[in-house]
């Protein structure tokens, strides 16, 4: 005879299954909406947003494709912890509305510019990962959390250096952003291992330089004459 606790645990089991395989097919689906969205956007670093409506929504497809394969296991953790669907739902709801007010941020302060203030970026972002303030997020963001608000904040704090260059090398390109979706990935789930962050950081800082140096040397940096 089925005892309540074990009906509890397959139950528990069932939602984490079906968690972790919708946060996954969201994200897939939103990588394929937002490369849809960014067709033909790109022009390096004299990309235009577009509209308030049309930038938030791409932005909130980006956030979703880049962010939630690594938020996954934070997802799990609730799941398994809650086994409601309601408490899932809220909680991933409230982790992309933290990315989405910071998608508003930047659609307030960006502005189209050149190539030394994308290097310049790019150079903060690299020592950014160096700070006791970065180790800090990165860790808080592997953590237990109470909400996805909080979650959110940490990892914005996190890969808020990595998404600024982004941001700077071109927001509308596929290839930044696939490069940066695997960093900001690979530093959700992975411990801080100075063996990978070290070197990371410095080619992080060494691209600054480059696109202060020569611009040209970056592929799709500048739009084409």
């Amino acid at each position: 005879m089925t005892t309540d606790s074990s009906v509890t645990t397959d139950f528990r089991t069932a939602a984490t299954a079906a968690a972790l395989t919708a946060t996954l097919g969201f994200a897939a689906v939103s990588w394929v909406a937002a490369v849809r969205q960014m067709n033909g956007m790109d022009m390096g670093v004299a990309t235009r947003l577009g509209s308030f409506t049309f930038f938030v929504t791409l932005w909130v497809s980006m956030m979703a494709a880049m962010m939630l394969p690594g938020a996954a296991p934070a997802v799990l953790r609730r799941a398994n912890a809650s086994g409601r669907v309601r408490a899932v739902l809220l909680f991933v709801g409230s982790y992309l509305a933290v990315w989405t007010l910071v998608g508003v941020a930047v659609y307030a302060l960006y502005r189209p510019h050149g190539s030394s203030a994308a290097g310049a970026v790019a150079i903060a972002a690299g020592v950014y990962e160096f700070t006791p303030l970065k180790q800090h997020f990165r860790r808080r963001c592997r953590e237990n959390v109470r909400s996805g608000f909080e979650f959110g904040l940490y990892c914005v704090g996190s890969s808020i250096g990595l998404m600024l260059m982004l941001v700077a090398l071109s927001v509308m390109s596929v290839p930044w952003m696939s490069l940066i979706a695997v960093l900001v990935l690979v530093q959700k789930l992975l411990p801080a291992k100075a063996a990978i962050d070290v070197p990371l950081a410095v080619a992080i800082v060494g691209l600054g330089i480059l696109i202060l140096i020569a611009p040209a040397s970056v592929p799709g940096l500048t739009p084409p004459m």
